[in-house]
């Protein structure tokens, strides 16, 4: 099949080592960043918050967030040109919800006098709400909708990536927990270039499974 889209994804892979020489530059970054923010999200809810780690000293913040498992993946950190967390909010609150509204309301979207009525979307929220308060595992879920996003994002403009689940949640929210405010972050993802005589991923042909095990068109 020729198409970009599927050029994108044929082209995309897990880069396993990156060339600590290549950076992404200011202009993709911002694209890149860009396309994070537009990704969709169950009622438009956008419960998420994105760090970027791009200086040295976060960096080294971010590296030493490795020191109890996953070193695997401690040496992308410095080697890469940026980190980005994905955090979720974890008590997501109808004074959460409001600011999107209001946002809606001010650029034109929802009419001020319908403002209460908007509202209503909430109760998708209520049903993944525990009675602490707690909706982590709903708002968790649309931070992978953003991490989707973003990989084909950066595939688009040429950019290699590793989503890693592989990094420590309670360290990064010790570390980061001014930037974070109450946010967890459970998965990372690091973009740059890969080295092109290490990174063995590079070499290596596409595997998925056939459409007829995992397609049914009814």
């Amino acid at each position: 099949m020729t198409h970009p889209i599927i050029a994108d994804l044929e082209a995309r892979y897990t880069a396993k080592k990156y060339d600590s020489s290549k950076r992404v530059s200011e202009q993709d970054l911002a694209v890149l960043i860009e396309a994070m923010r537009l990704s969709p999200s169950s009622i438009n809810s956008q419960p998420w918050k994105f760090i970027v780690i791009e200086s040295d000293e976060a960096k080294e913040r971010m590296h030493n967030t490795f020191a109890n498992k996953f070193q695997f993946n401690q040496p992308h950190i410095k080697a890469a040109s940026h980190t980005i967390l994905f955090a979720y909010n974890p008590h997501y609150t109808r004074e959460d919800y409001a600011k999107v509204i209001d946002a809606d309301v001010n650029i034109g979207r929802t009419p001020a006098e319908n403002r209460e009525q908007a509202f209503g979307a909430y109760a998708f929220v209520d049903l993944n709400t525990d009675e602490a308060g707690n909706n982590a595992t709903w708002t968790k879920a649309q931070t992978y909708i953003a991490l989707g996003n973003t990989m084909h994002a950066a595939a688009r403009l040429g950019i290699d990536s590793t989503p890693m689940e592989g990094v420590d949640a309670d360290l990064i929210g010790e570390e980061f927990k001014q930037e974070l405010g109450g946010y967890i972050c459970d998965v990372a993802l690091v973009i740059g270039y890969h080295d092109s005589t290490e990174d063995y991923n590079a070499k290596l042909p596409k595997s998925r499974l056939a459409q007829e095990h995992i397609i049914n068109i009814l």
